[in-house]
């Protein structure tokens, strides 16, 4: 461990990392700094030097510090409780995020934990299960209703706010058996005195026969993000399912399709007793009770047409004309990641103690990866909060804690209107408007202009208003965009605006990305990828003509 002590206005750091850091840094000292000890981590002098506040741990006994308390502004520093662990582990990990995830670093981040979050997006994008939810009517503070994917950017915005690294990336490899624990993903390794596990739950699937022929192409899990489509628009759906998800698609569906049948396995739905008054109230929803799918049929262009049903008591079978079908039947718990290290129960959920401790000592739940019976938002954001605090705890009783203060991020106003256009919320280009210099477009008018007359890659998005999974990607998909400068163009389509458009490409559900090289179509991503697999499409077509110009040029 490094201390910095009496602090003048410049300061030689002298360590055993001066091999590599043999320079002095400029730090702008406090008006008056009494027993002034501040540990510096190995990986903060190499890794960069990002503004930080820093503050002695409570309950030390270091002195006080008076006037300016902003000790640097060059490089970032850790104050530790004790000597036992080790300076380049992270004080807490959160694997996931949703409203246990983002809560749980709120919590930790206010605490003075810098905690790092990965959020994961494969098995569910970031945001979690409330991004395919359309209005949440229950959660405290919003009188009149907030979308799922509202309030999970609301939440994002506080966690990040208050400092937490944030990575949309998917933990591949956790070793809990070795302190610090090791957590890894594609991009990164890192380690952690502590780890709050938030990876939720993925839905549930049928496993019908004809799934996966149909899957994307009448079949989905997500109504929020697939209804919208015109494909879907004035026909006959259906949802599986007979639970509050089931309902609350069956209902939502209603906006776009025609009649909408709510098919339930049992003598009776599931769902609070306010979402099955509303299911049958509406008329345009019939509820099939006792009613199994068998599997799905398709039309002679390969698009689903209906489903093959059997009745429960009679076990007759018969045929029901739909073209889309949306799964409402309950979720996995995502734990794989934690098989044979901490203790799960016989559905692969995570065993949880007092305080949201797990059998492992320093691994801590939150959320619906253990929660069997409340599974809601604000059971999950609950959990979160005790397990951030729980493992604040842990970490101050080992004499792990190194605190650290972390200057807050943009206000509440620009995080809004940052969210704002993360989701997309830009004017179409017009024919007075429309600028072929630019890099970034919306709408078809520009789609059209582009398609014909571009040289360099196309990149189109097919998003919706309501789309959760959409509002994650579009930020990541900019940040990929905007690495290309102008040797690509990208358009986006809300295909409820430009129904048309998204009728003649075929889109049956969002988010989805096509990718275009003189007028030909070179690659479709439905859902959301790594950015890493969007580069991949543009480089070879980019690099295509690298390669092209270079040959001319010889």
């Amino acid at each position: 461990m490094v201390y910095l002590a009496n602090l003048p206005r410049t300061i030689t750091y002298s360590s055993p990392y001066a091999d590599r850091l043999s320079a002095v840094y400029p730090v702008t000292a406090p008006a008056k700094c009494e027993r002034a000890k501040v540990p510096l981590r190995a990986r903060d002098l190499q890794d960069g030097f990002s503004p930080r506040t820093i503050f002695p741990v409570r309950g030390t006994s270091w002195g006080s510090v008076k006037g300016d308390k902003t000790l640097g502004t060059a490089f970032t520093t850790r104050a530790s409780a004790g000597d036992n662990g080790n300076p380049d582990a992270e004080n807490v990990v959160v694997i996931g995020s949703g409203p246990a995830g983002y809560t749980a670093s709120i919590y930790a981040a206010r605490a003075n934990l810098k905690p790092v979050c990965f959020e994961g997006f494969r098995s569910g994008v970031p945001g979690g299960q409330l991004m395919t939810t359309t209005e949440v009517e229950n959660f405290p503070g919003f009188p009149e209703g907030i979308t799922g994917p509202d309030l999970m950017d609301r939440m994002r915005q506080q966690a990040e706010r208050w400092g937490t690294e944030l990575y949309t990336e998917d933990v591949e490899f956790v070793d809990t058996s070795v302190r610090p624990f090791i957590i890894r993903t594609s991009e990164r390794e890192v380690r952690a005195q502590s780890i709050i596990v938030a990876t939720g739950a993925t839905a549930k699937r049928l496993n019908i026969p004809s799934e996966h022929e149909f899957w994307s192409r009448g079949i989905s899990a997500c109504a929020i993000c697939d209804g919208a489509s015109p494909l879907f628009k004035g026909k006959h759906l259906a949802v599986v399912g007979g639970g509050d998800t089931a309902t609350e698609e069956a209902l939502y569906l209603t906006k776009y399709g025609e009649h909408v049948h709510l098919l339930v396995r049992g003598a009776a739905m599931r769902a609070s007793k306010a979402m099955q008054d509303r299911v049958l109230a509406h008329e345009n929803i019939t509820v099939h009770l006792n009613t199994a799918t068998v599997d799905a049929y398709g039309d002679s262009k390969g698009q689903m047409a209906g489903l093959l049903l059997k009745d429960m008591v009679s076990g007759e079978e018969r045929k029901l004309p739909v073209r889309g079908f949306f799964y409402g039947i309950g979720h996995n718990p995502n734990s794989v990641l934690f098989k044979d290290q901490i203790e799960l129960d016989d559905s692969g959920y995570i065993v949880v103690k007092e305080g949201a401790s797990t059998s492992k000592e320093g691994v801590f739940s939150a959320g619906d990866v253990h929660d069997t019976e409340w599974r809601q938002a604000i059971t999950a954001a609950g959990s979160g909060c005790m397990a951030a605090i729980s493992a604040e705890r842990y970490l101050a009783s080992n004499d792990l804690l190194v605190e650290i203060r972390a200057e807050q991020a943009d206000t509440p106003e620009k995080a809004a209107s940052a969210g704002t256009a993360a989701a997309g919320g830009v004017e179409a280009d017009t024919a007075e408007t429309f600028d072929p210099t630019e890099v970034k477009h919306k709408g078809q008018f520009a789609l059209r202009k582009l398609y014909h007359e571009s040289n360099r890659v196309l990149g189109v998005l097919y998003t919706s208003p309501t789309c959760g999974p959409c509002r994650a990607l579009k930020p990541m998909l900019d940040a990929v965009v905007d690495s290309y400068g102008n040797k690509i163009h990208f358009v986006t389509i809300d295909i409820e605006a430009d129904p048309e458009i998204a009728e003649a490409a075929g889109i049956m559900g969002t988010p989805r990305v096509d990718f275009f090289f003189q007028k030909e179509r070179i690659k479709v991503m439905s859902g959301v990828k790594m950015k890493s697999e969007y580069r991949e499409v543009i480089d070879s077509k980019v690099n295509e003509v690298v390669s092209q110009t270079a040959d001319v040029t010889a």
